[in-house]
């Protein structure tokens, strides 16, 4: 994997502002829901989270910064270089350009010289100790990740768990009410299938177990996906009720009638009484959301609506009404 610092566009020097920034640009840009023709998407994708998972997490950057990682986040090993010393005899050789090489036995006091038994002193062992958190311990004491048979990914502070990932679903408000099967595209580059369960408000997360970001370890975090409604062009959700504006006519107002209205499972006949005004609310039980155990409603305001096109007659009849029978319903308005 490339540096992470290279992935994200940015200097060591870079603050964490600077370094979420670049990450949430580069992840609009680098989303494979917006390369859906580009094959490598999903590649480049899960590399920017890599190097955002490296670089945006405070203890991983200075542990990456000061080589004890690499750029995949998996612990690094220097190897031996700089740790020889004076050799004593058959303790070592010389390799090609003069370098010393010392030879070591590896048993239950760690890392050893030949002949050492095991006894304090300052050698290999002990800047082992230092290097790794095992501090100046006497005689005998064990190396921390070194009285294994094989380094752990414990050993060097990695997470035993993985972590979890983040994504977004959207749904439109019928399907949030009744329940549906939606696919998702997580920043792994993987397309699953979520149950989204009857009744789910909008920003509730569901959680998908082991499918998130994989830890040194081979552990899988989970992925955490936040449902979005989508507005409904009709109902607007409240609670677990829905709220619907219904036009009526003006004769209907007066008049009284039977009017269809629309729900999520189909329309339905609501009586409007004769003398109805605007802003009058109907409620129809059990027309709304799921809840925990129980149904909204649906509550519908009627809107007294005139018709789109000028008519003479229905001007001239509000003449003679307006003539013949005044009256203010703003009376109550007046102070």
């Amino acid at each position: 994997m490339r540096d992470p610092y290279e992935v994200l566009g940015v200097s060591k020097s870079a603050g964490e502002a600077e370094v979420k920034s670049a990450f949430r640009k580069l992840a609009k840009k680098l989303h494979p829901d917006a390369n859906k023709h580009d094959p490598k998407a999903a590649t480049h994708f899960a590399e920017l989270n890599a190097a955002y998972e490296i670089v945006g997490d405070a203890d991983k950057r200075k542990a990456f910064d000061r080589g004890e990682i690499d750029a995949e986040g998996k612990p690094r090993f220097t190897g031996y270089e700089g740790f020889g010393g004076h050799s004593g005899a058959g303790s070592g050789a010389r390799g090609p350009g003069g370098a010393h090489f010392e030879s070591f036995s590896f048993g239950p006091d760690g890392f050893q010289r030949p002949g050492s038994g095991g006894g304090a002193g300052g050698g290999f062992e002990d800047l082992l100790r230092g290097m790794f958190g095992g501090g100046s311990a006497g005689a005998g004491a064990r190396t921390r990740g070194f009285n294994r048979t094989a380094f752990e990914p414990e050993d060097f502070g990695a997470p035993t768990t993985g972590q979890d990932l983040h994504a977004t679903l959207t749904v439109g408000l019928a399907d949030a009410a009744k329940g549906t099967k939606a696919r998702v595209h997580l920043p792994t580059g993987k397309e699953i299938e979520v149950k989204i369960p009857a009744g789910i408000a909008d920003g509730q997360q569901i959680r998908l177990k082991g499918q998130g970001w994989p830890s040194n370890s081979g552990k899988f975090g989970d992925a955490l996906i936040t449902v979005n409604v989508a507005p409904h062009p009709l109902f607007k959700p409240d609670g677990a009720d829905l709220r619907l504006e219904l036009p009526i006519t003006l004769y209907e107002a007066v008049l009284g009638g039977k009017v269809r209205v629309p729900t999520l499972d189909g329309a339905v006949e609501l009586a409007i009484p004769a003398g109805t005004n605007s802003g009058r609310t109907f409620r129809l039980k059990g027309k709304g959301l799921k809840a925990k155990g129980a149904t909204g409603d649906l509550l519908a305001t009627v809107r007294i609506t005139l018709p789109s096109d000028k008519d003479d007659e229905l001007a001239a009849l509000m003449k003679t009404w307006r003539d013949s029978k005044p009256y203010d319903p703003r009376s109550d308005l007046e102070s």
